[in-house]
């Protein structure tokens, strides 16, 4: 085999974005996504609420506090995963998600929680912040990776070297 036949001039690249929606990889992202947000809310509405009875006044309104931004981080990684649905099953386009993608804010809310403070927390709560930090920073990896494949990104050169061979075809002939 020579290059010619290896390199394809005038093939757009496969986008990331495309390919990890549609793949085992994800579906499995997705699943651990929507079984984190049912134990957190099972959580919160059962144990947790008389976990949270029990607490100092203090520690009390640190889990309130706490609660509150690990559903809101819940909920932007479940509207972050119902869109990358959405676009693995062609309900809608990758660029129509681009556009949702701008109500979805997948912010980083620090905390002004103390090492004590949190400590103080109910372990089960702890432990389910935990793993929504962990999914949390995985998406957000992920849409880097998946934004920096976007519209601009096609739009670049895609493999400098083939566009080399592309002119020199294009003067010379196909190599044979």
């Amino acid at each position: 085999m020579n290059e010619p036949d290896v390199i394809q001039l005038g093939v757009d690249p496969v986008r990331f974005g495309q390919s990890f929606v549609g793949s085992d990889a994800f579906r499995a992202l997705f699943q651990e996504g929507m079984e984190l947000i049912e134990e957190t809310a099972a959580y919160l509405d059962g144990p947790g609420r008389e976990e949270s009875r029990q607490l100092e006044r203090q520690t009390s309104l640190v889990y309130a506090s706490e609660s509150m931004r690990l559903t809101t981080r819940l909920m932007q990684i479940a509207s972050w995963l119902l869109l990358q649905r959405a676009v693995a099953e062609g309900e809608i386009s990758p660029d129509q998600a681009q556009n949702e993608k701008n109500r979805v804010r997948l912010n980083s809310s620090e905390t002004n929680t103390s090492i004590e403070e949190y400590e103080a927390l109910p372990e089960r709560l702890r432990e389910l912040m935990g793993l929504a930090t962990r999914l949390h920073a995985r998406i957000l990896h992920l849409e880097r990776l998946i934004s920096e494949a976007g519209p601009a990104a096609r739009q670049a050169p895609v493999n400098p070297v083939a566009d080399q061979l592309g002119m020199l075809q294009r003067v010379f002939g196909p190599a044979e």
